[in-house]
């Protein structure tokens, strides 16, 4: 029985410097911190079913589902008012625009690009989100001329 011990001693023992020469280590602090999905949104029904989460959190990021402005208008009013629902939904639940790391922009028709920009310039902040910006075949839904959804972090 004692050359079985020290045989999965050894077989530990050469793991943890496996694991220590590749950077893990046998007990991740932060893989057991419990963190789980929280909806903190509504929850969007179909038939219903329930079809999407408005806004999840979970651990210290917050993720937004996608606004639209479904009202008249141009594209900088849709932008401005898209804006401004996304920080009213990143403030409600502890964060900022400062504090958004993502940001998805989907447009009706990319000739509303330039527009969609001059709204959108400077709303997050000296040190902006990365962002990615598509003209969505189709349309987005809703008749919106923009859809932005983002992630941001909760610290």
């Amino acid at each position: 029985m004692k050359s079985k011990t020290n045989r999965r001693s050894a077989f530990k023992k050469i793991g943890m410097m496996l694991g220590a020469a590749f950077g893990m280590t046998a007990v991740d602090a932060k893989a057991g911190n419990g963190s789980k999905k929280e909806v903190v949104g509504e929850i969007v029904q179909d038939q219903n079913v329930p079809l999407f989460s408005g806004a999840v959190k979970h651990g210290n990021t917050l993720y937004i589902a996608g606004k639209g402005a479904h009202f008249e208008g141009d594209i900088k009013s849709h932008t401005d008012h898209v804006l401004k629902e996304l920080e009213k939904e990143l403030v409600k639940n502890g964060s900022s625009m400062e504090k958004v790391l993502k940001v998805n922009v989907y447009l009706h028709d990319l000739e509303d690009y330039k527009g969609m920009n001059e709204v959108y310039r400077g709303r997050f902040g000296k040190n902006p989100p990365v962002r990615t910006t598509v003209a969505v075949y189709g349309g987005v839904p809703g008749n919106s001329l923009v859809e932005i959804d983002c992630i941001a972090a909760l610290d």
